[in-house]
């Protein structure tokens, strides 16, 4: 049986990807900042969870030393993350911080808390959740995507940097998902904008759902290919594919053209 260790499993892409793995027969390690909370996992056979809050470094290290005392883990899935929405001009230092201790700096953590343990064992594979905002510009969640674009940029250095050990580095970037990513997310008011941030949460409301992201990341798990990034969700693979066809710079036209409503 094989084992998966999820951060951010508490609801969202994270729950839903634990529910999937454990229905495909996976153990599952489920971490939350709050575990006290959970109820619907802890009723699952194979699931185990235990506290985890990605920006507190000595619970980083003995979380991870307590799944690995249970039992081979295979794949790492840093799933963990926060939203801020708002200019750029009106973030300040407090939420600027919260997002890169949360999206990036946990994750880096995560990774660098597991890799002495995969080297030791000749393989393992890391997925991390990253976005479509990590593969393209958007206007209003300037930082969220830098964290992104970081993740992002990680993933591909380590998918080489690890590969001397057999170790595997992906990504999967979903596109807008109902999740409380989004509910839960810091936005930003500012008068100049705010027309346009209401726009832009009005279409994240009609967004996918997690179970088709997980379903994603389920195969990122375990199709055997040497692919560093997954699109996930019509609109992803859509956007990503519109990047590629017709490069960044015209991408980066055709959002602002759609930022100014031309």
């Amino acid at each position: 049986m094989k084992t998966i260790f999820i951060t951010g499993a508490s609801s969202g892409i994270g729950k839903a990807t634990a529910k999937l793995f454990q229905a495909k027969g996976w153990k599952v390690v489920a971490t939350m900042r709050t575990p006290e909370k959970e109820t619907e996992l802890t009723a699952l056979d194979n699931v185990i969870i235990l506290p985890l809050d990605v920006t507190k470094d000595d619970q980083i290290q003995s979380t991870v030393q307590s799944a690995i005392s249970l039992g081979d883990i295979d794949v790492v899935l840093n799933n963990a993350g926060h939203g801020l929405f708002g200019p750029v001009e009106a973030v300040n230092e407090q939420q600027i911080l919260k997002q890169v201790n949360t999206n990036f700096l946990g994750p880096l953590k995560i990774i660098q808390a597991f890799i002495p343990y995969f080297r030791e064992k000749k393989g393992g594979l890391f997925i991390n959740t990253t976005s479509m905002a990590g593969l393209t510009g958007f206007p209003l969640s300037n930082v969220y995507n830098a964290t992104k674009w970081a993740l992002e940029g990680l993933s591909e250095c380590l998918s080489i940097e690890l590969s001397m050990f057999g170790i595997g580095v992906k990504t999967v970037s979903p596109d807008a998902t109902k999740t409380n990513l989004f509910t839960s997310a810091d936005v930003v008011s500012h008068p100049l904008y705010d027309n346009v941030i209401q726009k832009m949460i009005g279409g994240i409301q009609q967004s996918g759902e997690s179970i088709d992201i997980a379903e994603v990341i389920f195969i990122a798990a375990t199709d055997g290919k040497d692919t560093l990034r997954y699109p996930a969700g019509g609109k992803a693979q859509q956007i990503y594919a519109r990047r590629l066809e017709i490069g960044p710079e015209a991408s980066r036209i055709e959002t602002t053209k759609w930022f100014l409503g031309l």
